[in-house]
């Protein structure tokens, strides 16, 4: 998996460089991951045109753009992302937000804490 992201990190950079290459004097070096043909921020009609049409290419279910950050959130918890980086990832304004809606509870998480708790408490396991 990790192979897999870093080919696909190496081919977005070097699709921005030929961006950035074609744009010439015009390009904003604004430092963003994703960026618009300028190197400004992407228009959200443009994201959105641009996920249709990945989703039509390669036969996907279609869901809603939004539903992305619904995945990212609890995967970011998994990841043991510290919740205010989760929040600065996602782009929420306040930490609430981001620890009410997307860093649901889940029974493998439960178990861990109360393993460390109960190696805490009695030695062994947990601690």
């Amino acid at each position: 998996m990790v192979l897999f992201v870093r080919d696909g990190a190496d081919r977005h950079a070097g699709l921005q460089a030929d961006a950035k290459r074609k744009a010439g004097e015009t390009w904003q070096d604004s430092g963003l991951v994703f960026a618009s043909r300028s190197g400004g921020p992407v228009e959200p009609t443009d994201l959105g045109r641009a996920f249709d049409l990945v989703i039509k290419e390669n036969s996907l279910r279609r869901i809603r753009l939004h539903d992305l950050q619904h995945t990212t959130g609890p995967m970011l918890k998994d990841l043991k992302v510290f919740p205010r980086d989760a929040k600065e990832i996602l782009g929420h304004a306040r930490i609430s937000v981001t620890m009410e809606i997307y860093t649901h509870g889940d029974q493998d998480a439960h178990r861990e804490a109360i393993g460390r708790i109960s190696g805490k408490l009695f030695g062994g396991r947990g601690e």
